[in-house]
């Protein structure tokens, strides 16, 4: 999957998918009611290096807001909650034994599961379109800045 990267106040984002604004993470469509979900730059370095990921098993049923796996990292430990509702249809197995690999390449090899959608409206709800993706990146690292989340 190659990525329209822009940066972003000094962070790559990936202008081709949708972002969760609650979760800094992205959703991109692989089939027509599967999407991949991924931990974007900024969520990557407001967590800090990641020790460990795990995932809910393949099969279980995801509701929005809800943890389909964990992460604990440096600056960050718990849960991983899902921008959507669904099924879990894959899972990383290349992150879970190189958590790494998410800091590395957080749009690509990096992503951590893939999930059939229950609801596909819920995507309404996702920030999507390069102008509105930049726009609020850039305004959550400026809030994030101010509140002393990011060193400047």
């Amino acid at each position: 999957m190659v990525s329209e990267i822009a940066v972003v106040a000094g962070f790559p984002v990936a202008l081709d998918r949708a972002y969760d604004p609650g979760g800094h993470f992205w959703v991109s469509l692989v089939g027509p009611d599967r999407a991949r979900l991924g931990l974007d730059a900024l969520g990557v370095e407001t967590s800090g290096t990641i020790a460990q990921l795990a995932f809910l098993p393949v099969g279980e049923v995801l509701k929005r807001g809800e943890p389909f796996g964990s992460l604990e990292a440096a600056k960050f430990v718990g849960p991983l909650n899902s921008p959507l509702s669904g099924t879990v249809a894959a899972t990383n197995d290349a992150v879970a034994a190189d958590p790494a690999l998410v800091e590395r390449d957080p749009y690509g090899a990096g992503w951590l599961v893939e999930i059939d959608l229950a609801d596909p409206g819920e995507r309404r709800d996702l920030i999507s379109g390069a102008e509105a993706v930049s726009a609020w990146f850039e305004a959550e690292v400026q809030d994030y800045r101010l509140k002393g989340v990011l060193a400047e």
